[in-house]
């Protein structure tokens, strides 16, 4: 995993590996930083592809750097003394020297081994994995830099320092049970189900991780992306070495993505992470790849050659440089002694590394302590710490987090810090201890909490990272809807669950402007956000909705028109035609403009009419009137839903217009049983009033079927069915205040033929039938030219043709009828003139059909001479229903067919009885119905006459595998069941002896009952259960316990007393009731009362110490026994006493005589009469003195009240109450309290009044 950083000045960052493959095994992986006081140079971006710290073209004297090189930690150096860098570009291999110029500080990021070009030996698909550098943080030139290296071991792989599954982790150190408390937020989906595992391989290997995703709930295909590191996306580092894969299963309705890694090398190591997004949900899991490599055992090499700088890049350039790619330069050479730098390396610190190289010209110091690490050496193990922090840990913002290590010395002083600053213990950096754990929990992580932290015990030092997710800001408070008027102030207001938080404003679906000339304002204040609208228009209407990252709120808001005002409404008019016409009205507000509508039509102005608004007043001229000036008038403000109307009547002569007829002589012909519906047209106003004759016969309106009509521009004569006797003449008078009119219509009825007689029903089919029938005696007084036939169900009276066409034949074959239902026909005669009345209906009939064959006829049983056949009835079984089922069967060879059953089944099981033993026999069923016998189901195969035996088996119910335990009294009812044929015998023995008389036991073919009515104890034991076919026996065990209260105690006894305790023993009762002892109970009472007071409960020895007893008391016990049943029903009682005496005094108690303190019930306090509250409880209160303790009871009006819900009476300490609940007026009366005992009575009386209170 890279070395976590962070972005606080001074502080390590994380910087992808430089080589072909990021790896976490070489000093390449980890992004060095290094600042001096003075100097600084400055990177180009010809540099993008590569950039290390050259030499200038006069190199300085080398200067001491001290490097801190651990195997598990980063180790932070500083430079302190100015040394000029330069870097140049290199082309096709060949260098050329630029200006140097000397800065104040240099930034080593990331040094990527690459040939130029132009080189074919070069390949680009060994790049998998490589990473563009992270752009660094701004240094001061004030503050020194420091340089982070990370020299793994290899005895020590990455899988087996403690890494998890996941990148992010609580540490080892965490008591389980606490894990909980700290993941405040739980991840927000599981897609994977299947995860990439760690792998190992060697140089040169070829290795696959597998991820699946199930689809069953996503709609489309999830985002998969594969990281090595932290931030590194393999997706563009494809090609030779790295192949990307998915596919999808159908089936299984599962994507599966697959990384291949082909040809590894050795910095191909590391930690890789598969992150899954799919919309809002997210999954990641992170998994570790070991490159295993053979060691070198040769250290023979010149460490001094083969780490050295080249100056041309040529053939005399070190085996493990790359320093031949950069730009050229000239170097100055040094001779230094021969020496064996091996030796020096080993035997030196760490922290000497770098001095060493320097001193011997060993430039290159990321070779060096590459190959360095190889070398055997003793692992080091750290002294202070047991277990050190995970690499890193992520917790949500907001959340709280805990970071454990584990000393191995609990005394070693131990200190914490965040990006180097001394962490101290506030409330939100809280330190724990528990053992040699220490813990340091940091509440309300924030994103400033986001940084680098590293913890210190004497002179170790291991670090971690902390990452913290932002959350999404939720709606806390919704939007409310708005309902206002023009003109006013609008304000909407929302609540985010965070501060500063950015939201955006949307009207229906469009992000409202908010700049300065807008009429929208937008004000936060803490997690409130404001939309403020301050002069409204209705143009403002919509839905308004705010948007944060966490959700949406949306309200809608209305801006309606100010209420309108009539100050004076439109007055309908009646106008003679051709005079003036003038409507007007008055509103307010009077800036409002409206429209004029006449019968719905808006009204345009013209020469004739005119329209005037003026102020409040709208009104409308008309110069002349006519006919069509009348109608209804309405008058519609704009914007305005409110309308005000007026009626304008016209008056005008009646007139009764003929010509519309457009009939010959005004004569209308029309056939028989025909309507005929004569319109006229008509005019006048007012309407004038109409009236139809025939003759002296006036026509009403309210005729059944010859009738009148009026209505506003015409009258209407309707003759429903026409006969020839509606034929004559018809006047038409008309009248109204301006006059009269009169008109007359000739009405000629062609007759049809009459109704030819019922059909008749000759043939009935499943869905069909055969209907014939005679043609009418008269055809009308024209040939008859067809026949429509008609159909309706018996219980309908909707009829429904069945021929368009008509029908020149009197037979017919209707069809496509359903089964069961009953039907009738009836026949229309048709004639040039038109179609008869029906004929009469034919009787009804129902068509029918057999229902289909039995299905799944199998044998259920046989025996020597019987047969048993089960089947499942006819998948169709049709309207006609199913009577029941005939069998039949015939021996195997013949076709003569014996009917088995004389009289129809309705079961769909039958045994077929008397067969030869040994006979072979088919079977078949047949389904009978009203429409007759169906198609039969017979058996495939014949069938053997002949008994197969079948062992009997004993089937326990898994309750009755144990003890049955029940109460005395109790019902027990247990069900065995059991198989076997025939059927088997059956017996029960109860511990080898007949049962009691007094169980019940049945026995059918399958199962055994036993019942008792009432258990006793001596049907406890246990019982025997033997089932028997032939030779086979089966036998079952059954344990019954009829469990009892247990006895009471025996020998209760008080062993000794001293204080104020009392040691009792006793022995176990004589009777257990059939059931262990659970327990005792144990109670004690004063001699004085005799009141029992329970001390301990649920006992289970048989001797107990009571405490805390009075001084001077006498105290008698007794002792409950106890059972899975309940406390016995007696107790046995101490028969001597216990009296507690004071330590020390010994008194001579002197001789008195027992004082008689028994005396008849005497009233200390009386009833005191009351007035109550309708509605409130009320009580009445008394005190009574007697010995022995009286009864006491209650009476009202002189009747003693018992069990009434209204009332509850207490007596406790010689106080008597009595409570009403919620008294009505119907409770007044007389109350009295009596107390008897043996000595004598008293009573006291009062008087209770019940008040209502009414409310004014």
């Amino acid at each position: 995993m890279p070395e976590p950083t962070k972005k606080d000045d001074g502080q390590p960052e994380v910087a992808p590996d430089s080589s072909d493959v990021p790896s976490e095994n070489s000093v390449t992986s980890k992004e060095a930083k290094v600042a001096t006081k003075d100097t600084e140079a400055k990177v180009t971006e010809a540099e993008a592809e590569a950039a290390v710290p050259t030499p200038a073209a006069e190199p300085p004297q080398p200067q001491p750097v001290v490097i801190v090189v651990t195997e598990l930690e980063p180790v932070e150096g500083e430079v302190t003394d100015p040394q000029p860098i330069v870097t140049e570009p290199v082309e096709n291999g060949h260098s050329e020297p630029e200006q140097t110029q000397p800065e104040r500080s240099v930034q080593v990021i990331e040094v990527k081994e690459e040939e130029p070009s132009s080189s074919k030996t070069h390949d680009k698909d060994d790049d998998v994995t490589a990473s563009t550098p992270s752009p660094p943080p701004p240094a001061d030139g004030s503050t020194p830099k420091k340089l982070s290296i990370d020299l793994p071991n290899d005895s020590d792989p990455e899988s087996t320092r403690g890494r998890k599954d996941s990148v992010w982790s609580l540490g080892d150190g965490q008591p389980p049970e606490e894990i909980d408390k700290q993941t405040e937020n739980p991840p927000l989906s599981t897609l994977l189900i299947e995860k990439p595992q760690s792998g190992s391989i060697t140089v040169g290997g070829d290795i696959t991780f597998i991820a699946k995703v199930e689809a069953k709930d996503l709609l489309r295909k999830p985002t998969v992306k594969w990281f090595k590191g932290k931030w590194m996306d393999l997706a563009s580092k494809t090609g030779k070495h790295l192949q990307l894969k998915e596919s999808f299963e159908r089936l299984s309705k599962i994507h599966t993505f697959e990384m291949h890694i082909i040809k590894a090398k050795e910095n191909y190591a590391g930690n890789y992470r598969c992150e899954v997004t799919y919309k809002d949900k997210f999954d990641s899991c992170s998994f570790d790849l070991e490159v295993k490599e053979v060691p070198e055992v040769s250290q023979s090499i010149d460490i001094r050659s083969a780490f050295k700088r080249s100056s041309e890049g040529q053939d005399d350039a070190g085996e493990l440089d790359f320093s031949g790619l950069l730009k050229h330069r000239e170097v100055k050479q040094e001779e230094t002694p021969e020496v064996d730098v091996w030796e020096i390396l080993k035997n030196a610190r760490p922290d000497e590394y770098e001095k060493i190289a320097f001193t011997y010209g060993i430039t290159d110091l990321r070779g060096l302590l590459k190959r360095l690490k190889k070398t055997k050496k003793e692992e080091k193990k750290s002294e202070a710490f047991a277990k050190r922090l995970e690499p890193a840990y992520q917790v949500d913002k907001g959340g709280k987090i805990r970071l454990i290590v584990d000393l191995a010395d609990p005394t070693v002083e131990l200190k914490w810090y965040k990006n180097g600053q001394e962490i101290r213990p506030t409330p939100k950096f809280i330190f724990e201890h528990k053992g040699t754990q220490r813990i340091m929990v940091i509440n309300n992580c924030q994103m400033s909490d986001d940084a680098a932290y590293s913890v210190t015990a004497g002179e170790e030092k291991c670090t971690t990272e902390l990452f913290v997710k932002e959350l999404p800001v939720n709606i806390v408070k919704e939007l409310e809807p708005v309902k206002t008027t023009v003109n006013e102030r609008i304000e909407l207001e929302c609540e985010v669950s965070e501060e500063g938080a950015k939201v955006k404003w949307m009207k229906n679906g469009v992000e409202v402007p908010t700049g300065v000339r807008s009429r929208y304002r937008v004000k936060s204040e803490g997690t409130k956000h404001w939309l403020i609208i301050d002069d409204a228009s209705k143009d403002d209407t919509g839905t308004y909705s705010l948007m944060a990252t966490g959700g949406t709120s949306q309200a809608h808001v209305q801006v309606d028109l100010k209420p309108l005002k009539v100050l004076m409404d439109l007055q309908s008019v009646t106008v003679l035609l051709g005079q003036p016409l003038k409507l007007n009205c008055e509103i307010y507000p009077g800036n409002v403009p409206g429209r004029w509508y006449k019968n719905g039509q808006l009204v345009q102005p013209n020469d004739r009419i005119s329209i005037t608004h003026k102020t409040k007043n709208h009104s409308l001229d008309v110069e002349s009137s006519t006919i069509h000036d009348a109608g209804d008038y309405t008058f519609v403000p704009e914007g305005y839903t409110q309308t005000l109307s007026a009626k304008v009547h016209i008056i005008d002569p009646p007139r009764v217009h003929l010509e519309a007829l457009n009939v010959q002589d005004n004569t209308v012909t029309i056939v028989a049983g025909n309507k005929l519906r004569l319109e006229i047209p008509i005019s006048g106003e007012p309407a004038p009033r109409v009236v139809w004759m025939k003759g002296e016969r006036v026509i009403l309106d309210t005729g059944s079927r010859v009738h009148a009509e009026t209505f506003a521009d015409h009258t209407c004569l309707t003759i429903d069915i026409t006969e020839r006797e509606d034929t004559g003449n018809y006047k038409i008078v008309l009248q109204n205040e301006a006059g009269e009119d009169t008109a007359s219509v000739k009405v000629k009825v062609v007759d049809i033929p009459d109704p030819p007689e019922a059909p008749l029903v000759t043939e009935v089919g499943g869905d069909w039938c055969t209907m014939t029938w005679e043609p009418p005696r008269y055809d009308g007084g024209s040939p008859i030219l067809g026949y429509f036939i008609e159909r309706k169900k018996k219980q309908s009276s909707r009829w429904m043709r069945l021929n368009f066409d008509l029908c020149k034949e009197t037979t017919f074959e209707p069809k496509k009828m359903i089964e069961g239902v009953p039907y009738e026909v009836r026949i229309f005669a048709v004639n040039a003139i038109g179609v008869s009345k029906p004929s009469e209906p034919s009787k009804p009939f129902i068509p029918l059909a057999v229902t289909s064959e039995p299905t799944m006829l199998v044998v259920d049983d046989v025996t020597d001479t019987t047969v048993t056949m089960k089947w499942r009835p006819p998948d169709t079984i049709g309207a006609a229903g199913l009577d029941g089922y005939q069998i039949e069967y015939c021996i195997e060879g013949t076709d003569d067919w014996i009917v088995a059953n004389k009289e129809l089944t309705e079961k769909t099981k039958y045994t077929i009885t008397g067969l030869p033993v040994e006979a072979k026999i088919l079977v078949r069923v047949k389904a009978i119905n009203a429409a007759g016998a169906s198609q039969p189901r017979t058996t495939q195969h014949s069938i053997l006459v002949k008994e197969v035996i079948e062992p009997p088996k004993i089937r326990i119910p898994r309750h009755l595998k144990q003890t049955y335990i029940r109460k005395v009294g109790e019902v027990v009812n247990l069900v065995v069941p059991f198989v076997g044929k025939p059927r088997p015998k059956v017996t029960w023995l109860k511990e080898g002896q007949p049962i009691d008389p007094t169980i019940s036991i049945r026995n059918s073919d399958c199962d055994s009952i036993m019942f008792i009515r009432k258990a006793e104890r001596k049907h406890s034991g246990k019982y025997e259960l033997s089932v028997q076919v032939e030779n086979h026996i089966d036998t079952a065990m059954l344990d019954i316990q009829i469990v009892d209260l247990p006895g009471p105690p025996q020998a209760v006894k008080i062993e000794e007393i001293w204080g104020n305790n009392v040691a009792l023993d006793w022995s176990p009762p004589k009777d257990s009731g059939n059931a262990p002892i659970t327990g005792y109970t144990i109670q004690k009472a004063d001699k004085k009362t005799m009141e029992w007071y329970t001390c301990v409960e649920h006992y289970h020895r048989t001797c107990i110490t009571i405490s805390d007893l009075v001084v001077g008391n006498e105290y008698f016990f007794r002792i409950y026994s106890e059972n899975m049943v309940g406390l016995s029903e007696d107790a046995t009682a101490t028969k001597d006493s216990a009296l507690i005496v004071k330590e020390g005094l010994h008194l001579k108690n002197p001789e008195y005589n027992d004082r008689d303190f028994t005396e008849p019930p005497r009233f200390t306090q009386p009833l005191i009469n009351t007035f109550a509250i309708a509605g409130y409880n009320a009580t009445l209160n008394c005190s009574v003195r007697a010995n022995p303790r009286p009864k006491v009871v209650w009476m009202k009006n002189k009747i003693t009240i018992i069990d009434d819900p209204r009332y509850r009476m207490f007596h406790n300490q010689g106080v008597c109450t009595l409570e009403i609940r919620k008294p009505s007026p119907f409770d007044g009366g007389v109350y009295t309290c009596k107390a008897v005992n043996d000595l004598g009575e008293a009573q006291v009386d009062c008087k209770l009044e019940v008040k209502v209170i009414t409310q004014e």
